[in-house]
């Protein structure tokens, strides 16, 4: 049989995570697609995986919901049981939920629109959709309620129900942020950056991050780049058994810079990547990407470090 064995479908109401669950899933080593038509379904799981992909039959995570093209809740809860009766695939649905109260606050934090109110109070559009969704929810073998719940909770909860408890126990968190703005109290392991090239200071660069390919080659040309990331890499790979042979649940590395934007996001990207090969399931967090930085957070003489790495 070709394709993944176990599909999930991630569903549910607007607001309550779908799109932190795909990340979490993604995180976790799985292919996700987000709103894929239901009628592309059967294409999907006959194509061949991408190139260098070592595990054509890793898991599947697909996004679904109200916004799907051709979306019908019958449809898919009768193609989920073909899946799983009818081919022998693990198949199932996850639901996620969340009160009303909460879907309108979420919202209004983020000035977004709800997809079903673009032209009606918000309520409306919430009652329709949770009208609209209730046989999903009735037909989910996984219902979450994320009412109440953080980000990082929903992260923790999908990781200990769908996580692979068979390789690595202890939750992994890589995190970017900005010494400006206060050090992580949850750091189990943090890493000072600012003794790497500033692209602060190269004007072309000042207004990218460390997710661009420029950014991270102005980072690169650090004379001691290349070894300084290989000493990091190789006391990581070192603890990170200990802790979890000392039964801690979770470890948090943190990477640091000045403003939280150019190295420690660079650095916490490839970091995370590294870890993923050696087999491990980090989530990766950009604390302060989005914060606007002010000049006196920059105010570091260029080429110059101001502390070396912290452990």
């Amino acid at each position: 049989m070709k394709g993944p064995q176990k599909i999930l479908f991630v569903t549910g109401m607007s607001g309550a995570g779908k799109l932190t669950a795909l990340k979490t899933f993604e995180d976790m080593g799985w292919e996700t697609v987000d709103n894929l038509p239901l009628s592309l379904l059967d294409q999907l799981l006959a194509a061949a995986p991408p190139e260098g992909a070592t595990d054509s039959n890793r898991p599947l995570a697909i996004g679904i919901d109200s916004r799907t093209r051709d979306f019908d809740c019958d449809l898919v809860v009768r193609r989920v049981r073909s899946l799983r009766d009818g081919e022998g695939r693990d198949a199932g649905i996850l639901f996620l939920d969340c009160s009303g109260v909460e879907i309108a606050r979420r919202y209004s934090a983020t000035r977004s629109l709800h997809p079903l109110a673009l032209d009606r109070p918000i309520e409306d559009g919430i009652t329709h959709e949770r009208e609209l969704l209730a046989p999903l929810r009735e037909a989910a073998d996984h219902l979450i309620e994320t009412t109440g719940r953080t980000t990082n909770d929903l992260q923790a909860l999908l990781r200990l129900r769908f996580g692979d408890s068979g390789q690595h126990g202890t939750m992994l968190t890589v995190m970017s942020f900005a010494f400006s703005r206060g050090v992580p109290r949850d750091a189990d392991l943090m890493f000072d950056m600012r003794f790497l090239r500033n692209p602060h200071w190269d004007p072309l660069l000042r207004p990218k991050t460390g997710l661009d390919p420029d950014v991270g080659d102005y980072i690169a040309a650090d004379p001691i780049y290349a070894e300084a990331r290989r000493r990091i890499e190789d006391l990581i790979l070192l603890l990170l058994p200990r802790y979890e042979g000392e039964g801690k649940s979770y470890v948090t590395i943190a990477i640091g810079c000045t403003g939280g934007k150019h190295r420690s996001v660079h650095i916490a990207e490839w970091l995370a990547g590294r870890l993923r090969d050696a087999g491990f399931s980090p989530t990766l967090q950009h604390r302060d990407l989005t914060l606007e930085i002010s000049g006196a957070e920059e105010s570091i003489v260029p080429g110059v470090g101001s502390r070396g790495m912290v452990g």
